[in-house]
Formats: C-alpha cells, structure tokens, sequence
C-alpha cells in the first residue's frame, strides 16, 4: 500500500487537532470565557489558569478554545457560501459558454480587484462591524476564486468521450452537468475548498484584528491580539499564544490541502 504523502498526514493531524479543540468547546471549557476577574489579571499559568490570565483576569485557555470555535464557523459558512456561488457561476459559464462565459469571468475579475478587507469596512460603514459581515466579506472573495476553479476543470470534462456521448444521445447540458460534470470536478473543488479554509482563518484574524470582525465579549485570536499589541513589554505571551494558533490552523489547513491536491493529482507530486 502506498504511504501517503507527508504534507498530508501533519496536515490532518494539525486540523484535527484544531477541530477538536473547536468542538470541545462547545461543551466544555476550564472557565467562561467572558468571566471577568479583575483582581486575579495577568495571572501566572497554574492548575487552575494553564496558561495564565490576561488583563482583565479572563482564562487565556477558554478564550482561545473559544476562539477556534468562532474562526472554524466563520471560516465554515464562508468557505461554503462563497463556494456554492462560485461553482454556480463556474459550471453555468462552461455549460453555456459564450457571452455569459465572458460575462462571468469578467464578473470574477473584478472580485479579485475588491479586497475583503475593502469590502468588509464597506459592510461596517453601513451595518456596523460583526462577524455576520466577515462572514460576507470572506464569502465575497471566494466566490470568483471557485468560479475559477469550477470553470476550467469543467471545460476539461466537457471534451470527454462520455460527455461528448451523452450529448450525442441527447441530453441537455444541465442534465449532464448535474450527472457527469459535477461529480468529476468534486476533487479539485474540495481541494480548492481545504485551501481556502485556511485563507478565511486568516482573514477573520486579520478583520477582528482591525475591530471588523468579531465584537466583545465574543472570543477571537484576531482580537485577542489587537488587545495584546499595547501589552507586549508587560505580557508578551498574551500575543504570543493567539499566533500560535492561527499558525497552527493556517498551517494544517494549507499543508492538508497541498497534500489532497498530490493525492488527486500525482502527477504534482512527482513534479517536486
């Protein structure tokens, strides 16, 4: 049996472990993390606080457990909105072709020239700041960068053999784009999507960070790390723990998908 590739395997550990610190958090955690103690802030790591407090004597480890069920939800429902739009669009452009496929492309290009973070102030001007509206702003950018991906992979199925077949026999494009196109470009969507989860993670960190994202008392390693910024000669591992995590579900996210894309396609694999 082939071993799989090592990207992979310390991807998935990496994500399971943030997954299952994100799901543990939602029935338990060592304190509440909103639980304010002033008296006990900046607290040394002991058997009651592991890691110590912050300044406002809330528990570093149920703030940063919180925090990862927050960034994998945002990072989910973004991931899935701007990916469903996005291979909507995708498919829709190959299957019709023509103007609307130059109209769609045209339309993901100027996706690509609207940052989130543009998008996401815009959001914030009008509607306040929140993590619904980062949610959007992520969602935002995905959706030309599926579009993408879901157009040139479908216009390679689209000159199979049995693709060519079923149009011959008669079926209509949306039949065969439901029962053949679709299912074949599922790989390279998912691996799109596993990359991608990585980017929302960041970017929900980089848009709480700016006060854009998640509000108090709701936890977030972007947050957590704004607050620690003007504490760094006084508590630096207040900073230091928040970026850790973010590395960690970056890097499990990044490294998992880079190792779905050489076990769907080997022929990237034995390129390096």
């Amino acid at each position: 049996m082939k071993s799989l590739p090592a990207n992979f395997v310390i991807g998935a550990v990496l994500v399971a472990l943030v997954v299952g610190v994100a799901g543990l958090s939602l029935i338990w955690t060592p304190h509440d993390p909103t639980a304010l103690n002033i008296r006990g802030k900046f607290g040394d790591p002991s058997a009651v606080n592991w890691l110590g407090t912050d300044q406002l004597g809330r528990d570093i480890v149920s703030q940063l457990m919180a925090a990862a069920r927050n960034s994998m939800t945002v990072a989910l429902v973004a991931v899935l909105l701007g990916g469903s739009i996005g291979v909507a669009l995708g498919l829709l452009a190959s299957a019709i072709g023509g103007w609307i496929e130059d109209g769609v492309m045209r339309l993901a290009d100027l996706g690509f020239a609207f940052p989130a973070l543009l998008f996401a102030i815009m959001l914030a001007a009008v509607f306040g700041p929140s993590l619904t509206n980062a949610v959007l702003a992520i969602a935002f950018i995905n959706i030309p960068i599926f579009a993408r991906v879901a157009r040139a992979s479908a216009n390679q199925i689209w000159t199979r053999e049995y693709v060519l077949a079923a149009r011959a026999a008669g079926m209509n494009k949306f039949t065969i784009t439901r029962d053949h196109i679709l299912p074949n470009i599922a790989a390279a969507v998912i691996v799109q999507a596993t990359i991608e989860f990585a980017v929302a993670i960041l970017a929900e960190a980089a848009l709480s960070y700016l006060g854009l994202g998640a509000q108090p008392p709701a936890s977030s390693w972007g947050r957590m790390l704004s607050e620690a910024q003007t504490l760094m000669y006084l508590a630096p591992e207040l900073a230091f723990y928040p970026g850790f995590c973010i590395v960690i579900a970056v890097l499990g996210f990044g490294l998992l998908g880079d190792g779905l894309r050489d076990i769907t396609d080997p022929r990237l694999a034995r390129a390096r």
